[in-house]
């Protein structure tokens, strides 16, 4: 039997890693260690839980990067993007999942793989023997980040990630609120009204901002100095930015109209989204918040239609950390200094559940590879999954190296002969490409 693959945290790459590596014939030890030890934002000791939010974002694998990204996982079998189909709830263009029923049935599948053995313990030192991925996620816990500080000689670098609030669907008033997907996007009914709308007036409008920078927030701890990731920056940083930046962000009222008031143009518009297949919990979209408490109860009951809202879940903020990967990895994801220990997910600084699963998949195939005998070298780089890896190890600036989304500008420029293409042609023209290149890819 082929030497085992130990793979430390059982997030969204943990997860997609072991299942890969144990799909390939590699023995697979998997070290999780909820939920002996928690984390700020994770309830639960389940495999791939999530916290943020419940959506993988948009499903258009035609013209959207991680539309595109969710095709080359499932091309690739990816348990995560199984597992979300099979608990797919309505979102319109998105890909939302009943995050409870999703990572119960993915602790379900690993601790059921014949080749996978879960160890529940903190890995505290990076091993200096053996085959490793660490995939421990933004929370790495402080032991193993201080153990990775002295091997490389660098500072891990941080940013605070916040969370939004959910809300309990049966406290939200549906004769102030209505149900429909921005610009009825959906192919059934259920779809196209996967979403509750709350709308406000500019008077109402005013006044929230007012409220949302009144309100007394948590701060920064003494000594620690981070920026935000702007992919997921809290609302009231974004209000401080402009008054009118969230009309223009979250609450932007455009493709929606008022079922009660058809006539009456919205001034802003809340949207929340089903987080749950019951559709008992709504999370408001957005919304992430560094307000207390209190504070959020009752700036978040001046939206019409919450006025008289319970909350399942209020949001909150953490610290995250992750590698400054273009100095640390090589192209296999290997940490350059001790290439037995691969990394993947969101400490390699890609952002987001989809991209983290994604280098969990890479890392996991990569190192099963090696252990059998071959070397696998990373999709090409006009792939979904290419354009990340080639990101983050190698194809950012260093020195300004921030957590990233995949989107089509880490891909390779399409040649546009012919003349000019339209966006939507373009943006064809790329997942057209990409999907030709991940085939081959997976052939080899």
């Amino acid at each position: 039997m082929a030497e085992s693959l130990h793979i430390v945290g059982a997030g969204m790459a943990g997860s997609e890693a072991a299942w890969q590596a144990a799909e390939m014939g590699v023995p697979v030890v998997l070290h999780e260690m909820r939920p002996k030890v928690g984390t700020f934002a994770h309830r639960t000791g389940q495999f791939a839980e999530m916290v943020c939010s419940n959506s993988f974002r948009s499903d258009d694998d035609e013209r959207n990067a991680v539309g595109l990204l969710h095709w080359e996982m499932r091309a690739a079998r990816g348990l995560i993007m199984e597992m979300a189909a099979a608990h797919r709830l309505p979102a319109g263009g998105a890909l939302a999942v009943d995050r409870d029923p999703f990572a119960e049935s993915v602790t379900a599948r690993l601790r059921a793989h014949p080749l996978i053995s879960v160890v529940e313990e903190e890995v505290a030192d990076l091993p200096s023997s053996g085959n490793w991925i660490v995939a421990t996620g933004p929370l790495t816990s402080s032991a193993l980040a201080e153990s990775l500080r002295a091997l490389t000689g660098a500072e891990a670098l941080a940013f605070f990630d916040a969370i939004a609030p959910i809300v309990y669907a049966e406290t939200i008033d549906m004769e102030v609120a209505w149900r429909q997907s921005r610009y009825d996007k959906g192919e059934t009914e259920d779809e196209r009204t996967a979403y509750i709308n709350c709308p406000m007036n500019r008077e109402q409008y005013e006044a929230f901002i007012d409220a949302l920078l009144a309100a007394e927030k948590t701060e920064f701890h003494e000594g620690e100095t981070a920026g935000y990731f702007d992919g997921c920056l809290p609302i009231e940083v974004m209000a401080e930015r402009g008054r009118e930046t969230l009309r223009h962000g979250p609450m932007k009222p455009v493709g929606l109209t008022n079922a009660h008031r058809p006539q009456e143009k919205a001034h802003a518009v809340v949207q929340l989204r089903r987080d749950n297949k019951l559709g008992t919990l709504y999370n408001i979209v957005g919304f992430q918040t560094k307000m207390k408490y209190g504070a959020q109860t009752a700036v978040f009951k001046m939206i019409p239609g919450l006025e008289n809202a319970s909350f399942a879940r209020l949001g909150g903020i953490h610290r995250n950390t992750f590698l400054n990967s273009p100095t640390l990895l090589d192209d296999r994801m290997r940490l350059k200094l001790r290439p037995n220990i691969r990394f993947a997910g969101q400490v390699t600084g890609v952002e987001g559940y989809v991209e983290s699963a994604a280098m969990g998949l890479l890392a996991g195939r990569m190192a099963a590879a090696e252990i059998l005998g071959r070397d696998l070298p990373p999709p090409p780089p006009e792939t979904a999954m290419g354009a990340l890896v080639t990101h983050i190890t190698g194809g950012a600036e260093a020195k300004s190296f921030q957590p990233m989304n995949v989107n089509f500008g880490l891909f390779p420029p399409i040649d546009a002969k012919g003349g000019r293409r339209g966006r939507k042609d373009r943006y064809k023209a790329y997942t057209d490409r990409a999907k030709a290149a991940f085939t081959e890819w997976l052939g080899a």
